[in-house]
């Protein structure tokens, strides 16, 4: 293993990209973000990534401590990944530098760019705004992408999301992965992916606008109607 390059500088980011700042490493904590994983899970979701650069890169994550072993129930050889909680930490910032780099998404990128359905998960909880919640609000909003099922709960304010299916949602939401993506970086719109069948949405037209209104999809009626 070669030795690691360090900045060198008494710096916080700069320690911060020393540990996180390989090729790689951000996408290894993103994979492990949507839930403990097996190492060939994780290659599997990382194509181009080759085991020994993947094994260098858990090797890192583990010796600082962000990301830890443990065994796999009922199988005794078996271990998985999981973030430790200072890897946990990591969930805000990586969201808010996701959201900020749909920005940059384009055509391109969805026709040569893999995508994944579990990746909707993490998209989804980086698009919530809190700030657009309606005073009172209570109800829940799942999503169905390639199969993968979470949905997000609207409750005192606050918004969370997670992983199957919610209790009694008020809208239901199946598309396919590529699709939420281009959605959630505006190369599509909600409305026009639905006309040409690429999103089918069950529930109605109140908890569209607010299920839109909380991702950032569309602009409160006042700020609309000032446009």
């Amino acid at each position: 293993m070669t030795e690691r390059r360090r900045y060198g500088q008494f710096c916080g980011l700069a320690l911060a990209l020393d540990v996180l700042g390989e090729r790689w490493t951000l996408l290894v904590v993103r994979e492990l973000l949507i839930g403990p994983a097996r190492f060939t899970s994780i290659l599997e979701n990382l194509p181009g990534v080759g085991p020994n650069m993947l094994s260098d890169r858990l090797r890192d994550l583990v010796r600082h401590r962000l990301v830890e072993t443990r065994p796999v129930p009922g199988d005794a050889r078996g271990k998985h990944y999981r973030l430790t909680p200072s890897g946990e930490e990591l969930r805000a910032p990586l969201l808010a530098l996701s959201r900020w780099g749909m920005r940059f998404l384009t055509e391109e990128d969805a026709a040569t760019g893999v995508s994944r359905a579990a990746w909707g998960f993490l998209a989804v909880q980086a698009m919530i705004d809190p700030g657009r919640l309606p005073a009172g609000l209570e109800e829940a909003y799942q999503f169905v992408v390639d199969g993968e099922v979470f949905h997000v709960s609207v409750a005192n304010g606050t918004a969370t999301s997670a992983r199957g299916p919610a209790a009694a949602p008020a809208l239901v939401i199946t598309t396919d992965a590529e699709t939420f993506i281009r959605v959630g970086a505006g190369l599509i719109t909600p409305f026009d992916a639905a006309l040409v069948g690429r999103i089918r949405a069950e529930g109605d037209a109140e908890a569209i606008q607010r299920c839109a209104l909380l991702l950032g999809l569309a602009e409160p009626a006042s700020t609309a109607a000032a446009v």
